[in-house]
């Protein structure tokens, strides 16, 4: 998939486009370019308006061909609803929502006007987010039927030239950050592996200047991890863990963020094993790996003037005569023996080492991404991401990166009551507590091997996928975004 992104700044009248979108908010008077396109179509936007046939809904999409008094073939109205309510999750969606409409059509070269709905710089990285993920199909194995998107270019008109060279450089953010994480996550088990998801991360690391180690499995029984390694015996294929390091800061020594995710290639349950429909989706297990995967890459293009290091366990959990029992107890690296009492809950194990790993590495706070429990997804649905912290202000900070970058988290709590939950008599904890609050007393497991690190855990179980309904299909890249834009932004990181 390759498109052009370009800012320009020539009359917008004589714009060499297939369509001209013109973004438009409910209950407001056009302002001078609104009415200036009114005029030349002899007031054709005032009477649609007043016959109700166009409001400016969030939502409302209104192409018109061969308008009178212009020169283009369409001008396309994009309703962005009432504008206090517009911010980039809105902006993005409308520009998934053009996109798709113009799949399998011969519209090669769209130019969008009154698209700096709010701060021009999230406005014009939003907009180009959109764009990209509404060109994305998930159908790459399909040999017929494969839909199409004839989409080459997009213009985005401006008249402020003073701003182009920031404007410039949101718009390349943007369109670095809204084609990563989402065609990995796609990718079945029997085509990405651990070890080959452990290639690709090698392979992006060559292209993109970040470095990279990967540990086999003898190495990491070296060092002790053996509850990864545990969820890793039930299947042929071999354990790795995958370190990626970006040295952005003017000082190396600065301490790291860092960055863990979730890298389970597919997760059947073990021998707890989930049910046939249970396991449907879990190609997408992974996706807390590939976020963080996706968020080193652009960290590392976009040059952030930070030290950011990416952990990614990765793993398969399937049942064999080898794999770990319900009742077995495993010792941790950090040396905490834990009772596991559900194989299916194998993603806190795996991280369990990542995070006492990536403690060794002196960090300044920890953020781990997982698609970690079904819990998570009766508590908040498929609208917000779960977040869970031990320290107030990163957790702050992550949610204001969050709204800036237009992906929606809800705190969760953290009250010592629930690791009761996870007392075990035979071991120093259990791997799963009682059904109630399932979700945090997974976030509890994992705050035993953080320590007093600051720490972040984002449980993204319910928004890894888009859902039936949505604008898009497939993998959502959730994530990347909120951990870039934490990285990135000026905070007291």
């Amino acid at each position: 998939m390759s498109i052009e992104l370009e800012l320009v700044h020539s009359d917008w009248a004589h714009l060499d486009c297939d369509a001209l979108v013109l973004v438009l908010f409910q209950g407001e008077e056009p302002d001078a370019l609104v009415q200036s396109i009114n005029d030349q179509m002899g007031g054709l936007l005032t009477e649609l308006a007043a016959s109700g046939e166009w409001r400016g809904g969030r939502g409302e999409l209104l192409v018109l061909h061969r308008p009178k008094g212009l020169s283009i073939r369409r001008l396309v109205l994009l309703g962005a609803g009432v504008r206090r309510d517009c911010n980039g999750v809105c902006l993005r969606d409308r520009m998934v929502s053009l996109v798709r409409t113009f799949r399998g059509s011969n519209v090669k070269c769209i130019a969008i006007v009154g698209w700096s709905v709010f701060d021009p710089m999230l406005s014009i990285q939003a907009c180009a987010e959109g764009i990209l993920i509404g060109l994305y199909e998930p159908d790459e194995y399909k040999t017929q039927d494969r839909r199409k998107t004839m989409l080459e270019k997009t213009l985005f008109w401006s008249d402020d030239q003073g701003g182009a060279p920031e404007l410039k450089k949101a718009l390349r953010c943007g369109l670095i950050l809204g084609d990563l994480a989402r065609s990995l996550v796609n990718q079945p088990g029997n085509q990405l592996n651990p070890s080959r998801l452990a290639e690709q991360a090698r392979a992006i690391s060559e292209k993109s200047g970040l470095q990279i180690e990967i540990l086999d499995e003898p190495e990491m029984e070296e060092l002790g991890m053996e509850a990864l390694l545990a969820v890793a015996r039930g299947s042929d294929e071999p354990a790795r863990m995958i370190i990626l390091r970006h040295f952005g800061a003017d000082d190396d020594s600065e301490r790291p963020v860092i960055l863990i995710g979730k890298g389970v290639t597919f997760d059947s349950g073990g021998l707890s094993l989930k049910t046939a429909q249970g396991m449907e989706e879990m190609k997408a297990d992974k996706a807390g790996a590939c976020s963080v995967l996706a968020s080193m890459k652009a960290i590392s293009q976009l040059q952030v003037r930070r030290n950011v290091v990416g952990i990614i366990p990765a793993v398969e959990n399937l049942p064999s005569g080898r794999a770990q029992r319900p009742g077995d107890v495993v010792r941790s690296m950090s040396g905490k023996t834990i009772e596991v009492l559900n194989t299916d809950a194998e993603g806190r194990l795996i991280l369990a080492d990542a995070m006492h790993y990536a403690k060794r590495l002196n960090p300044k706070c920890l953020v781990d991404i997982a698609t970690l429990t079904g819990a998570c997804v009766v508590a908040l649905g498929h609208v917000r991401a779960g977040l869970f912290s031990n320290d107030d202000q990163l957790c702050e900070e992550l949610i204001q990166a969050s709204e800036r970058a237009g992906e929606k988290f809800w705190r969760l709590p953290l009250d010592n009551e629930y690791r009761s939950f996870l007392d075990s008599e035979i071991a120093d904890i259990k791997n799963v507590g009682k059904r109630p609050g399932g979700a945090i007393t997974a976030a509890k497991f994992l705050q035993e091997f953080v320590g007093d690190t600051p720490w972040c855990h984002i449980d993204m179980a319910g928004v890894d996928m888009y859902q039936e309904g949505a604008s898009s299909k497939g993998p959502t890249g959730f994530g990347v975004r909120t951990m870039v834009e934490l990285v990135s932004s000026k905070s007291s990181l």
